[in-house]
């Protein structure tokens, strides 16, 4: 889209990735919660959001360059900090919710896996390496499955 055309519609190109962003958020924040609702158990509703973090229409190239763009622009602008500081305190909430039950230290997984996320996102961006959204998906749970008590542990580590 042209300056002019941006300037006029939106204000700015900040403004238009703003909306954008707002879009892509409001779509993804449905898809976790239709995977959620459809999930049975904790492990069952972690690998939801997962799956909907890197499903079909989240893990487009449009969309990653979108979220790479508004990675950098949240670094100098409040509205875009806030919006995305909302997208982590949600992302962060969704996975604290189950991995209570999985773990002794469910923080410190969530960070972990917002931040594998992130990463996977930054790396599809850039290209390097090329992933496709069922490549993340399986990478991540993957990573979570090395993070979780072996099945059969209780969360502090002794026999369930």
């Amino acid at each position: 889209m042209s300056s002019a055309l941006a300037h006029h519609y939106f204000g700015s190109k900040e403004q238009m990735l703003l909306s954008a962003m707002r879009h892509i958020l409001r779509e993804y924040g449905a898809a976790v919660r239709a995977a959620l609702a459809a999930a049975k158990g904790p492990r069952a509703r972690l690998d939801a959001i997962i799956a909907a973090s890197f499903g079909a229409g989240h893990f487009d190239r449009e969309v990653i360059a979108a979220w790479f763009a508004f990675y950098a622009l949240a670094q100098t602008n409040d509205e875009a900090a806030r919006l995305l500081s909302v997208y982590h305190r949600r992302l962060r909430s969704n996975l604290l919710a189950d991995l209570r039950a999985l773990s002794p230290a469910p923080g410190d997984i969530a960070e972990a896996i917002a931040a594998q996320i992130d990463g996977l996102y930054i790396r599809a961006a850039l290209g390097r390496p090329a992933i496709s959204g069922r490549g993340a998906e399986t990478l991540l749970r993957a990573s979570l499955d090395l993070m979780l008590p072996a099945p059969g542990l209780a969360p502090g580590g002794g026999q369930a």
